[in-house]
Order: C-alpha cells, then structure tokens, then sequence
C-alpha cells in the first residue's frame, strides 16, 4: 500500500470521527422533514426471531430518557402476521394495524378476504391511540419495533414527550392461531410520576375507521353500520347515519364497538371501570366513504406506570365465533363473563324463537346441503304447524259475522250506558260459546313467527356467499340478479341498484292473488271497500318497492309462505262456504245438511272458489 493511500485512509477516518462527536453539539434537534421513511415488508417465515419480549417492568424501566433518544431516526416498517383465520399487518408508525384481512370470508366485490381494517389513512389508523379526549390526532411517530415470530407477538416502543411531559409508551400486540380475538397492552411510563391526565382523559383508542366489506348506503338499503355496546345487563344498538361528527356515549361499558351486518369489531377492555366515555363517528375522510368508527377514552391516571390490556374480537357476526368468547373454557384466551354474543344481529324479544327456527334449519341443513331448499321446507313445516290456528281464526270470523245483528241492536240499544252494554255483549257471547280473544290470539302468535322469521332470514350469516339456483339467486344474503347494467339510469337506479330482479315480481303477483282469495266474506261497502281495495292492491305494490332489493333468503320465505298460505286458504274457504250454507238452511252451523243439500253446497262453493281464482 502506498504512502498517498495510507494518508487517505487515515484523514477519512479522522474526518469520519470528527462528524459523530460534533453532530449532536452543534445540530442537537435540527433533524429535518426531508428525511427519508423507508418502508419494508417482514415476513413471518424468514424474519428474525427474538428469544423474549421486552416485560412491562423492563419497558419502563429503560434508562434512556425522552432527549436522548429524540434524535433517533426509526425507518417505517410493515409486520405481516398470519393466523390461519386472518392476515394481519402492523406499522410501526403510531404502532398500528393498517390492514386485517379474514381469508376464510371472501369479499365478492374484490374476491379476496373481507377487509375488516378498511379506509385506513395516513391520519386514521386501527387501533391508533391519541394522547387526551376523542378529537386529539392519533400518533404518527414511528416506533421502535421487537418482533417475536415464534409467539406471534410483536413490542412497540416509543420515548415521547406530552405537554412537556417524559413518557415511555409501549404498545405490545398478541396473536393466536385460530382465534378472531387478539390482545392489545398499552404500557405508559411517566417519567415524573405524575401520571397522564389531559381533562380527565389519559389516551384514546380507536377501532378500524370502517369495517368492511365496502357497502354504499344509498343502494344497500338491507345493510348499514352500529355502534354497539352492551353494560353487563343491557345490550345498546345505534344505527349510525352518514357523515355525522362525534357522538358520545356517556354510560358505563363492558365492551364497545362498531359492527356491519355480517362482521363486527369488539373491544373489550380486561377493566372497565377504567374506561371513559365511548365516542363514534361517520365522517367522511376519503373517497367520498363515510367512515364508521368507535373511540373508547382511558380515565386520567396518576403515578409511574400503566398497564391496560384490551382483547379485540375482530370477525364474523355469528353465532359459532361469538359464543366462543362467552366462556373462558371454549377459548385460547380464557375470556368469559362478557357476553359477547349480546351482538349477534336478533331480535331480544324473540331471540329464543330465533334460536329455535335456526336450530331446526341447521337441522336440515345438515341432510339437505342448499339453504334455499332448506328455507323452503322449513316455511311448509311451518305453515302446517299454523294451520289449525290459521283454521280457529276464519271460524272465529265467521260465528263472529253471525252475531253481528245481535250485537248491532245491544249497542245501538245501550249506547249511553257503556257498562251494561259490555255485560249484554259478554251474555250473548257466553251463550254462543264465542270468546272475542280467540281470533287474536293466533293472529298474534302468527306475527310473531314473521317477524322471527324476518329477522333471521335478513340476517343468517351463513346465508352470505350461499347459492340457491345457479345464475339466479347465487347469494342468499342479496338479491337475485338476472341482469345487470354498469350505466346509471336517473330515478330507476336508486331504486334498482342497477340490477333486474325476478323474485320481488313473483313475490307480489302471490301477494296480491294471495288477497283476492282472502277475500271470501262477500263485497265489503262504502269506507271498507275502499280498505279492502287499499290492502289487496296497494300494499303488495309497496312492498314491490320496499322489497325489490331485500336479501333473497328472505324474499324466498315470503314467497313460499303466500303460495302454501293460498293452498291452506283455498281448503278454508272450502270449509267456511259450507258452514255459511249450513247456518243459511238451519240457522245453526252446527247442524248437519242432508246429503242433497250437502252436495249441492259442495258444487256451489266449488264454483266460488274458482271465480276468485
């Protein structure tokens, strides 16, 4: 080596030194924007492991303190994390989820996994936390990162300064395989003692700005987006509008948080009694998308450290996932006593006649492999087990239309003396051997089932992605579709989602012959002619247009249901045909008809019957 290189080498070096001890003197805090973010993907099978996480008492108890670390440059970076149920990744930046993809529900818009982490932004992230109340903007620092691959557990570390205050923060994620829950820690070291309080609040903690899959409010008419929240004793559900600001929610929670028709996003927190006041929000941030978020405030706390753990359930709606988490035995997690499945999309009401026309569905399914086929056998099976009560009520009608004169001249006799005239109409009742309540009571049983029925069908999560016929109805969970057009067409469009549907044309040309039959007491007059002509003809066309984009699986009952419902009204008018023409020959419908007068009956009620039809 030569003289000239020799001094090259060794004024470099000097140079080199020189550069690393007076940097921080002379430009201490001078780092500017212009700094390069480097972003690089880690994947889980090739990247490093680490034998152990820090611990909480090792996070805070770091010597370095908020100035010395300031200066340190960290390079963005994406953690890719895999569960067998999702795909997660993580940045750095702020310690977040930027995406959370379920790989076993597809999205049929995008044919990949549904994107429960959805309209992510530079400024709004999943599980972004925010020193202070709701309205306080998110971290957007970069943490220091320690990835344990092995135990799907990844550290996020951060010094950072608040109001002029020294913390330590930490922000430590734990994945399972198998499991829609995950565990999020947030470990805060205050420097001073003095614990965080910024009016009464430590941090805010959002969930994902909106849940997928992407849905447009104005056509999805069968779908929206809930803040939801259940107390320990009572479940709270509110159905969230578009582009509203932020809403509080000031009681006390066991969990809170926003869910879509067939997906949710739960956040439980290990303590409560810590959490603050709960906030939710539609803005619209990006790409014209409202979002759908919910921010749960930390109270204030004083002293060194904290430690808050919070469990995310980040999945389907359903029954199977959600019970899960309601004993701790049944879980990786050991999570129970939260009633997590108080979400699941029901009817409180009527939740055990659900539970119990799903039960006899997935009865069947487990023969009959179509969910269509199966919501139609169902419906027979239960058109049939109502049809006495369906019988009860028309015979109900009747002796009821035989008592009207009766009760007609009672009224009109005591009609200043309310008193006596109900102790009249309770006399010619008790000798008619009529109850008034019996033809409610089966009309009250019979609305029950449908609106059971309604809710379930609208809302089985596993109706979504479901085929009844191939190139018609290929998804239970939306309307059928025979044809489809990309262009918009004013008026028509926003009614039709641009799709032409057969099934809501079927369903109204049963309900409005299913009227016609029903109609078997004779003309009505004046006012009620025009009710009568108002129920058979106007509210089946209403409901063309209420329902033309209804979920399939439930334009299919309603469908079964009015063609079975004809069949059954057909034989009861069969029946109420005779009894008329018995009371007409001998006052009593009780009585027997000789066999000419019988047959006579029989041939004349024949001929009605088809005249309706």
């Amino acid at each position: 080596m030569d003289k000239n290189t020799l001094w090259a080498i060794a004024l470099s070096t000097l140079v080199i030194i020189a550069a690393f001890v007076l940097q921080p003197i002379f430009f201490k805090g001078k780092i500017t924007d212009a700094t390069p973010v480097i972003e690089e993907t880690v994947n889980p099978e090739t990247a490093e492991a680490t034998t152990e996480l820090p611990e909480v008492s090792e996070l805070i108890g770091k010597s370095e303190t908020v100035e010395e670390t300031s200066l340190e440059v960290i390079p963005e970076e994406v953690i890719t994390i895999n569960t067998n149920l999702a795909e997660i990744k993580l940045t750095n930046k702020g310690g977040d989820i930027i995406s959370y993809k379920l790989v076993k529900h597809i999205d049929t818009a995008t044919k990949e996994g549904i994107q429960i982490s959805d309209s992510v932004s530079e400024n709004n992230r999943t599980c972004a936390i925010a020193f202070g109340p709701a309205e306080t903007k998110i971290i957007n620092e970069t943490f220091n990162v320690n990835y344990d691959e092995a135990k799907k557990e990844v550290m996020f570390t951060k010094p950072v300064m608040v109001d002029g205050k020294k913390y330590i923060v930490g922000k430590r994620y734990s994945f399972k395989d198998d499991e829609y829950v995950f565990k999020l820690e947030v470990l805060i070291h205050s420097d001073d003692g003095t614990g965080m309080n910024n009016n009464g609040v430590a941090y805010t903690i959002r969930t994902a700005p909106q849940i997928g899959p992407h849905f447009n409010a104005k056509r999805d008419r069968y779908e929206n987006r809930q803040f939801v929240t259940f107390n320990g004793s009572k479940y709270k559900k509110i159905i969230l509008g578009q582009n509203q600001g932020l809403k509080s929610f000031d009681k006390d929670y066991l969990w809170a948080g926003i869910a879509g028709k067939y997906f949710v996003e739960l956040v439980i927190p290990s303590a409560s009694e810590t959490m603050g006041s709960a906030y939710y929000t539609t803005v619209i941030e990006q790409n014209d998308y409202a979002n759908a978020q919910a921010l749960l405030t930390r109270k204030a706390f004083t002293g060194s450290d904290v430690s808050d753990t919070y469990y995310m359930y980040f999945g389907p709606r359903n029954d199977k996932e959600l019970k899960r988490y309601n004993v701790a035995e049944t879980n990786g997690w050991g999570i129970g006593g939260k009633k997590v499945s108080n979400c699941l999309q029901s009817n409180q009401m009527l939740s055990w006649l659900e539970a119990i026309l799903k039960v006899c569905l997935e009865f069947m399914h487990k023969f009959i492999k179509n969910w269509g086929v199966c919501i139609i056998i169902l419906t027979i099976l239960l058109k049939l087990v109502m049809f006495p009560l369906s019988k009860k009520q028309s015979l109900s009608t009747l002796k009821m239309q035989q008592l009207q004169p009766k009760i007609q001249a009672i009224q009109a006799k005591y009609a200043n003396d309310q008193q006596k005239q109900q102790q009249e109409l309770s006399k010619v009742y008790q000798e008619a051997g009529y109850n008034p309540a019996s033809g409610c009571l089966p009309m009250i049983f019979q609305f029950l089932v449908l609106l059971a029925m309604y809710n379930l069908f609208n809302n089985y999560f596993e109706f979504r992605g479901s085929m009844f016929i191939p190139g018609w109805i290929p998804d239970l969970s939306v309307g059928d579709s025979v044809f489809e057009w990309e262009k918009d067409i004013f008026l028509i469009s926003s009614f039709t989602a641009n799709n032409l549907r057969i099934l809501p044309i079927i369903y109204v040309a049963t309900q409005l012959l299913y009227g016609k039959i029903t109609q078997y007491g004779g003309a009505a007059q004046g006012q009620n002619s025009v009710s009568m002509k108002f129920m058979t003809y106007g509210m089946p066309l209403m409901f063309f247009f209420l329902f033309y984009n209804a979920p399939s699986g439930l334009l299919l009952y309603w469908t079964v249901s009015n063609i079975f419902q004809m069949i059954q009204q057909i034989i009861i008018n069969k029946m109420m045909e005779q009894k008329k023409a018995e009371i007409a020959n001998g006052g009593d419908p009780n009585k027997k008809l000789p066999p000419k007068a019988k047959a006579k009956a029989k041939k004349t009620n024949t001929k009605n019957v088809s005249k309706k039809l």
